[in-house]
């Protein structure tokens, strides 16, 4: 079990999302597969002599103090972290419509809102499909808009 800085009372738990979601080159692992070594949720079976790149990373539940019990990954079925400016918001595509409710969906406005005026952005991925979360008026997200999907290199 990892531990973090940030809240003491916070620990992975069950939660695997960070083995299943991203994409990890490392070990040649693409977005929204499980990693060969994960157990889902139970845990790595390298864990002692896992990558860095997964030493080093911790979700924001890990990370923030400010962040309420119903964003546990576990709970919400989603993760988020920060890539320089942008805000990376990864969706469990068995919980696809789980960003767009309450209390997320207005959460992840503001939460857009506060990185626009850093000079920041907030992306959500939900298997294939890409959105941009626009801060909107009264604090509801705008789902329906995509981000522009990379050119094919």
């Amino acid at each position: 079990m990892q531990t973090a800085p940030g809240p003491k009372d916070r620990n992975c738990g069950t939660c695997t999302l960070c083995c299943r979601l991203p994409d990890i080159d490392t070990l040649d692992k693409p977005a929204n597969t499980w990693c060969r070594h994960c157990v889902a949720s139970e845990g790595c079976t390298i864990y002692a002599d896992r990558p860095e790149l997964c030493r080093d990373f911790l979700c924001n539940w890990m990370k923030s103090s400010t962040l309420g019990p119903e964003w546990d990954p576990a709970l919400a079925h989603m993760m988020f972290y920060e890539q320089g400016p942008q805000t990376t918001v990864l969706v469990d595509p068995d919980f696809s419509d789980t960003w767009r409710r309450a209390p997320y969906a207005g959460a992840l406005a503001h939460m857009a809102a506060e990185a626009e005026a850093s000079g920041g952005y907030l992306i959500v991925f939900v298997g294939d499909d890409v959105f941009k979360i626009e801060p909107a008026a009264a604090g509801l997200a705008a789902p329906d808009r995509r981000a522009p999907k990379p050119a094919a290199a």
